[in-house]
């Protein structure tokens, strides 16, 4: 499978846009070559330089989506999700997207997608971990779209 978006190129720098300094809403992805026998998608996004990449102590969840249809292709700018789409909690304990908003130095932004051979039940706003546990017997493929940001200096 491969992961991309037009906003940013692999582990390149995410765009103001997409971030806390800028709207913070989600860049367009896109995905393709997902297995023929997939039967949903699932995509988290998370900084595992939390709080400072010179001495990482967290992972930093920013998205948690499941329930992907497996013929789609991506998300529009924005994040807007197809219908049965479920969303997880991110580590602001709410649901949808939390763009790079890193206190110190450059940050990592891992986007993972998923395939999957099958289609989870509602596990009702899952964490990252809750998620990743629901499907570590299940994953098909695994696509991967790093992204980089440190905030302006004003």
């Amino acid at each position: 499978m491969k992961l991309t978006s037009t906003a940013f190129a692999h582990q390149d720098s995410i765009p103001t846009r997409y971030t806390c300094e800028g709207q913070d809403i989600a860049p367009p992805l896109a995905w393709s070559d997902v297995p023929a026998d997939a039967q949903s998608l699932a995509l988290v996004c998370f900084d595992p330089d939390a709080p400072d990449p010179a001495a990482p102590k967290m992972t930093w969840v920013h998205w948690v989506l499941y329930d992907l249809p497996p013929d789609s292709t991506g998300l529009p700018e924005g994040g807007v999700l197809p219908h049965g789409v479920h969303e997880g909690l991110n580590d602001w304990h709410r649901t949808g997207y939390g763009g790079p908003c890193p206190p110190i130095g450059r940050h990592r932004y891992f986007f993972e997608l998923y395939a999957l051979d099958t289609k989870l039940p509602n596990l009702r706003q899952p964490t990252r971990a809750q998620l990743m546990n629901a499907i570590k017997d299940h994953v098909l493929a695994k696509a991967e779209l790093v992204g980089t940001y440190q905030k302006q200096r004003r």
